[in-house]
C-alpha cells in the first residue's frame, strides 16, 4: 500500500509514501512500549515542561504547518494558522493544569489513608481524520502524553506530511525517542495494531461506520476506546433571536473548514415567525462567501479534501432534491480542476432525506421550519447523531432550558459550537462516546487506581 499526498485544489500529487513495513512497525511498537514505561516514571512537572516546549515549536512553525495543511487537504491558509495556534494553546493548557488533574485524590474511609491515583495505561493508538489534521491529533496527544502515555498515530491517508510534521514537533520539543510515532497503515494492518498486547487503548475520530468497526475490534481484545464520530448538528433559531448575529454565526458555523467539520452546524431549524427573514439573509451571506485557491488569503471557502468526498456530498444533495427538498443556492459541481463545491442551501428538508438524516460533510445547509420552540426541539432530536448544538434566543434562561432538552454532547447558547481545551468534548448516540479535552479527556486514558492503607 502507498499513501499519496494530493493537493485537492489542483489534483497534483505532491508526494508518495510507502506503508510502514511489518518489521518497522514491530520496532515502533516495541519502542513506544519501552518509552512509555520510562515516561510514566518521569515527574509530571517534567512531562508538562515538554508540552510547553511543544507549544513553542508549534508557534514557531505555524505558517509552515498551515501551508502543509492547505496543500494536503485544502484548508484556507488563515484557518491553518489558527489551527496550529490552537494546538499550542492545548499544549500550554495541559502543561499548566495536567499536574493538578493527575494529583492523588484523598477519600476518607475506614482506612488510615485511602486515595485515588491516576496512572498511565501505556501506548495509545490514535486513528485520526484529515479535516483538522493537527488539532484532532493534539487534542488527544496533549492530555495523553502529559498523563504518561505514548502515542501511535495512524493518520488519514491523504495527510501524510501533516502526520510526519506532528511527529517532528514532539521530537524537537525534547520528548523521549519513540514516545510518539506516526505510521502509515492499511485498515487491516491497523486491526493488527489494535490486537497487539503492547497497545493499551484506542482513540478514533471519524465516521460512525469507522467507529463501529474499531469498537468491535477493540472490544474483542478488551481495549479501552474513545470515539468521536459524526454529527448533524442543529442550529435552533427562536423567534426572539438577534437575527443579525444568528445569521452571521450560522454562515460561519456552516462554512468553517469549507464545511468539513463534525461540529459544523448542518440543520438550521428556524421557527416559522422568523423563517423567511432568516432564509433571505442566510442565503445572501452564503452566496457572498468567496470560493477559491486556499493559498489565497482572501479565500473563505476552499476545496473539499478529495474528489470522492465531493462526489458523495453532491449525491446527498441530489438525492435530497429527488425526495422533495428544494435548492435555493448552489448544488452544482463547478467546472475545472480541483474538488471545489459551492455554498449550498436546501429548504423543505425532511426526515428520510440525506440532508436531514446523514452528516453532510461540506458547505451544504438544510434550513428547516419549526412551528414553535417545542417543535424545534423535536426536530433537533430527530437524528441518530448527538455531537453539538446551538440555540439562539434573546432570553439566556430560555436558552439554557432548551439546551437541557437537546440530546448532544455540547450545547452553546448564542454562540458558535467549538472545541475548547477547558471543556469536555464528545457526543452521544451515533456521535460516539467518551470525552476529549479538559480533565475528563485526560482521565480517559489512565488507570483510576484505588489505594487503601489500613
Amino acid at each position: 500500500m502507498s499513501v499519496q499526498s494530493i493537493n485537492p485544489a489542483t489534483g497534483e500529487v505532491l508526494e508518495t509514501f510507502q506503508e510502514t513495513a511489518p518489521d518497522e512497525l514491530a520496532r515502533i511498537l516495541e519502542g513506544a512500549d519501552a518509552a512509555s514505561r520510562e515516561w510514566r516514571r518521569t515527574p509530571v512537572a517534567e512531562r508538562a515542561e515538554r508540552l510547553r516546549a511543544a507549544a513553542r515549536v508549534l508557534r514557531e512553525r505555524k505558517d509552515a504547518s498551515a501551508r502543509t495543511m492547505t496543500l494536503e487537504m485544502g484548508k484556507p491558509l488563515a484557518q491553518g494558522v489558527a489551527e496550529a495556534e490552537k494546538c499550542a494553546w492545548a499544549c500550554d493548557y495541559y502543561a499548566d493544569h495536567g499536574p493538578a488533574f493527575l494529583a492523588d485524590e484523598p477519600h476518607p474511609t475506614d482506612a488510615s489513608r485511602s486515595y485515588v491515583r491516576f496512572e498511565a495505561l501505556g501506548p495509545v493508538l490514535a486513528i485520526m481524520p484529515w479535516n483538522f489534521p493537527f488539532w484532532q491529533v493534539f487534542r488527544f496527544a496533549a492530555p495523553a502524553l502529559v498523563a504518561g502515555n505514548a502515542g501511535i498515530l495512524k493518520h488519514a491517508p491523504n495527510v501524510p506530511r501533516c502526520a510526519l510534521e506532528i511527529e517532528t514537533v514532539f521530537r524537537d520539543a525534547g520528548f523521549p525517542v519513540g514516545l510518539f510515532r506516526a505510521v502509515f497503515l492499511s485498515n487491516e494492518a491497523a486491526g493488527g495494531v489494535i490486537a497487539d498486547g503492547r497497545v493499551r487503548a484506542v482513540t478514533l475520530t471519524g465516521s460512525d461506520r469507522a467507529g463501529s468497526q474499531v469498537a468491535e475490534q477493540a472490544g474483542r481484545h478488551l481495549k479501552k476506546t474513545v470515539l468521536e464520530l459524526g454529527g448533524s448538528d442543529p442550529f435552533i433559531v427562536l423567534e426572539d433571536a438577534d437575527l443579525e448575529r444568528a445569521v452571521t454565526t450560522a454562515v460561519e458555523a456552516r462554512l468553517i473548514n469549507s464545511g468539513q467539520s463534525c461540529i459544523a452546524a448542518k440543520r438550521f431549524i428556524v421557527v416559522e415567525h422568523v423563517a423567511e427573514r432568516f432564509l433571505e439573509r442566510f442565503t445572501s451571506e452564503m452566496r457572498a462567501r468567496r470560493v477559491g485557491d486556499p493559498l489565497d488569503p482572501t479565500t473563505q471557502v476552499g476545496p473539499q479534501a478529495r474528489l470522492d468526498l465531493r462526489e458523495n456530498l453532491h449525491r446527498q444533495v441530489q438525492e435530497s432534491v429527488q425526495r422533495g427538498a428544494r435548492l435555493v443556492l448552489g448544488g452544482q459541481v463547478p467546472p475545472g480542476r480541483g474538488a471545489f463545491y459551492p455554498p449550498t442551501v436546501l429548504i423543505a428538508v425532511e426526515p428520510g432525506m440525506p440532508a436531514f438524516d446523514q452528516e453532510t460533510f461540506g458547505p451544504v445547509a438544510a434550513v428547516i421550519r419549526a412551528k414553535d420552540e417545542a417543535d424545534a426541539i423535536r426536530i433537533a432530536n430527530a437524528s441518530p447523531y448527538g455531537l453539538g448544538a446551538s440555540v439562539w434566543t434573546a432570553d439566556s434562561k430560555r436558552g439554557e432550558r432548551v439546551a437541557r432538552e437537546i440530546e448532544a454532547g455540547s450545547v452553546f447558547v448564542n454562540g458558535l459550537v467549538r472545541s475548547d481545551p477547558r471543556l469536555p468534548f464528545g457526543g452521544v448516540k451515533r456521535s460516539g462516546y467518551g470525552r476529549e479535552l479538559s480533565a475528563y479527556g485526560l482521565r480517559e486514558f489512565v488507570n483510576i487506581k484505588t489505594v487503601w492503607v489500613a
